[in-house]
């Protein structure tokens, strides 16, 4: 007979057979699928490098300096999200809606990068149907950059509610704790399509 447990998640009693919130444990098993998405865009892009027959081709059109700075707001997306999260455990709200505000924009601004890299590109003569390249590398970074503005929309959904429906949210950060699960991830991916996509290409390797 199997055992069940109570789950205790940030405040959250839920009986299940794992202890572990089941809406939690939903988020980690589509972030497993989701890993397997990528993992096949990423494959793919990387069967696909070198065998475009015509140009351009990665280090004709990648400004590593731009991308540096789009992944570093990015990156400090993450650091403003664990800051939220830990503002709403100390049960300041204040300081749990100046953080989230923080992250949904720095998230806004690099989707911004992201819209002006590909006009940029577009501009030099690569498009989704240029060549192999540009067609495996838009496919890639365009599902990326479709994660980051669904979480955008996500965490701003969050703050407003935050203002009308604070009991959502006070004493039970669970919601929060889900998102930033989300919002974590897009990053992590990001880091890696930065250093096998960008930086490799970059180089000409």
């Amino acid at each position: 007979m199997t055992q069940e447990h109570t789950a205790t998640i940030h405040g959250e009693h839920e009986e299940t057979s794992t202890g572990l919130n089941h809406r939690k444990m939903l988020m980690w098993a589509f972030l497993g699928s989701d890993c397997m998405f990528f993992g096949s865009l990423i494959a793919t892009y990387l069967v696909y490098k070198g065998k475009s027959l015509t140009g351009p081709m990665p280090i004709d059109v990648f400004d590593i300096p731009v991308t540096s700075v789009s992944t570093f707001v990015l990156l400090m997306s993450s650091m403003s999200m664990v800051l939220a999260y830990a503002a709403l455990t100390r049960g300041s709200m204040k300081g749990f809606r100046i953080w989230m505000a923080s992250t949904a924009i720095m998230g806004a601004t690099f989707v911004g990068f992201q819209v002006y890299e590909f006009r940029l590109f577009v501009d030099e003569g690569l498009t989704i149907g240029t060549n192999l390249f540009g067609a495996s590398f838009f496919t890639l970074t365009g599902f990326h950059g479709t994660h980051v503005t669904v979480g955008v929309v996500w965490l701003l959904s969050i703050l407003i509610l935050s203002f009308f429906r604070p009991r959502l949210f006070t004493g039970n950060p669970l919601n929060v704790d889900i998102a930033g699960l989300y919002w974590h991830f897009v990053d992590i991916v990001w880091i890696v399509i930065f250093t096998v996509v960008y930086l490799v290409g970059a180089i000409g390797l």
